[in-house]
């Protein structure tokens, strides 16, 4: 056995995360860990540096979706910890792996509330798989390597690491652990018999695909399947790179506001495969298109977290299995000899491409709708995109084409401020990929620091801003329930053609459909990280509706 040469907890922690294969981490400094801030002076690990921690962490969520590892950040003690709590929720609720960080007092002036000093165990305990306090630096290699298998296996989720400032400068003589590699829990084959026997027996079944932990030869597994069994495919809300768009068995998402056509079809299958995710509140449209707790569908819940099946739906068949083990044992079903679903088959695509092939017109010189048609045929099939949370995404769900796995990063959890430091995550990850990000202009600017993040590195993202002076969801609501009594919803915004030059980026302006097309061209091509600012007329809240038409039914009603 090789002697070990001692090494600070600095240096063991940056080697423990070469040893797993991390080779790049979000951070935004701080002197509670500066030793390990040293340490990744000389390692094998790109740094970039944030602007503020939220959307580290949230970089850290999105490598986690594109890689299925978990996303690193790092971020410094008390305040640091609680701005990087945005990115913790997101990681919880969308099911990422990712290992957050933070910086701690030392072990001498633990419960004295020194300074900036928070009890991580209760301040994250709900919203995380794992939280741990490395108390000696000889526990390093062994608790970094638990802490990669616990983000991974089962349901992917979040581990909080909180290092206390003296066990960074204390030395250990230990070896580092081995490379983690997540065990893959396995569907039995009587389990995949009773499905291929109730996939026999049905007359309109349906596949949703959702959730977290696929690849992209899971996905193409999937897509076999479906295939060779002739099923519609739905893809739960904002997973829609889990099935390719263009393919003539995929039926939309459900998602916020689904086609009412396929809501209906969800609620008529006689046989509903639940593939991966946990069909929560966005996507059962507040949890009315599956009875709770017993189903008027035969449901079959496929998921990697035993806790998970049951938990809210009592299926008929519960499979305890990754979504790659799932897609890789679907290989070996066999179809029927008559497939009888073929027709309900082509029907729901049909129904999708009504729904989204041609937006509607909405009020205003800048139709949204149209501008996202064209990005359709523009935009490569490898583009990742990117959004946050709030009424402008839904023209992005709805009409642009999610073709291929590892194209879309969104949050889930309904996060405000994704976007942006999504984009950075996933351009520094793939340079070669066009990324652009979607924002309304109460979404960007609540992490719109971080386009500083894209120049310093940079990274030419293209942000579509997408302005209408207020939250407009929230307005919405407010409409729908207290007509006519607008409270704390209007924005008065800034130039955000301006703020991407004096950043250093390119902006551009737009006001008119026809002036869309050339500003993102003149974006692209000026090599920067770029600003559109998109403006939209108030009164256009959603693709179907109007502020007036809502407040006007409320009024009604």
């Amino acid at each position: 056995m090789t002697e070990q040469k001692p090494r600070t907890g600095g240096r063991l922690i940056v080697d423990a995360l070469q040893a797993q294969g991390v080779d790049s981490v979000f951070c935004v400094p701080g002197e509670s860990y500066l030793a390990v801030l040293d340490a990744l002076h000389d390692a094998a690990i790109a740094v970039t540096v944030c602007r503020q921690e939220g959307g580290a962490a949230i970089m850290a969520e999105a490598a986690g979706k594109l890689t299925g590892r978990p996303g690193i950040a790092m971020v410094t003690r008390g305040p640091g910890a609680t701005n990087a709590s945005h990115g913790i929720h997101i990681a919880q609720q969308d099911s990422t792996p990712m290992i957050l960080f933070i910086g701690q007092v030392e072990r001498g002036m633990r419960e004295r509330e020194a300074f900036q000093e928070v009890d991580y165990k209760a301040f994250f305990g709900s919203m995380t798989k794992w939280v741990v306090e490395i108390d000696r630096a000889e526990r390093i290699p062994e608790l970094i390597a638990r802490a990669f298998r616990v983000a991974m296996q089962g349901r992917p989720g979040p581990v909080v690491i909180a290092l206390p400032e003296d066990v960074l400068t204390e030395e250990a003589a230990v070896a580092d652990a081995a490379r983690v590699e997540p065990a893959e829990t396995w569907p039995g084959n009587a389990d995949m018999m009773r499905l291929q026997s109730l996939l026999w027996a049905a007359r309109s079944p349906l596949v949703i695909a959702g959730g977290s932990g696929w690849s992209e030869r899971a996905v193409a597994s999937l897509v076999r399947f479906a295939e060779r069994f002739d099923l519609p495919v739905a893809t739960s809300f904002r997973r829609q790179m889990l099935f390719p768009a263009d393919h003539p068995n995929y039926a939309g998402d459900v998602g916020i506001g689904p086609n009412p056509k396929l809501a209906a079809r969800v609620k008529e299958a006689d046989l509903l495969v639940l593939a991966g995710g946990r069909m929560s509140e966005m996507p059962s449209s507040s949890y009315t298109l599956i009875d709770i707790p017993t189903p008027r569908q035969t449901l079959v819940h496929v998921h990697a977290g035993a806790e998970e099946l049951g938990r809210v739906y009592q299926p008929a068949l519960a499979i305890h299995a990754g979504p790659k083990a799932f897609a890789a044992a679907l290989e070996g079903l066999q179809p029927p000899n008559v497939i009888a679903w073929s027709e309900r088959t082509r029907a729901a695509n049909a129904e999708f491409h009504a729904w989204t092939d041609e937006p509607k017109e909405i009020p205003g010189a800048f139709q949204y709708g149209a501008a996202l048609r064209w990005l359709r045929e523009r935009l490569p099939e490898d583009a990742i995109i990117c959004n946050g949370a709030g009424n402008y995404a839904i023209w992005v769900q709805r009409y642009l084409r999610f073709r291929r796995y590892a194209t879309q990063l969104a949050p889930t959890s309904g996060s405000m401020g994704y976007g942006v430091p999504a984009a950075v995550a996933a351009k520094t990850l793939h340079r070669d990929r066009m990324v652009v990000c979607f924002a309304g202009d109460g979404c960007f600017l609540m992490n719109g620091q971080e386009f500083a993040t894209a120049v310093q590195y940079e990274l030419p993202i293209i942000v579509v801003v997408v302005d209408n002076g207020m939250y407009g969801t929230i307005r919405m609501h407010q409409e729908r329930h207290f007509p006519g009594r607008v409270s704390a919803t209007m924005l008065k915004n800034p130039d955000f053609r301006a703020y991407a030059e004096a950043f250093g980026g390119h902006g551009e302006r737009v006001e008119t459909t026809a002036e869309f097309a050339p500003a993102f061209e003149r974006a692209l091509a000026s090599g920067k990280p770029a600003i559109l600012h998109c403006r939209i007329d108030p009164e256009a809240i959603t693709p179907a509706a109007t502020l007036t038409s809502i407040r006007e039914a409320a009024l009604k009603g």
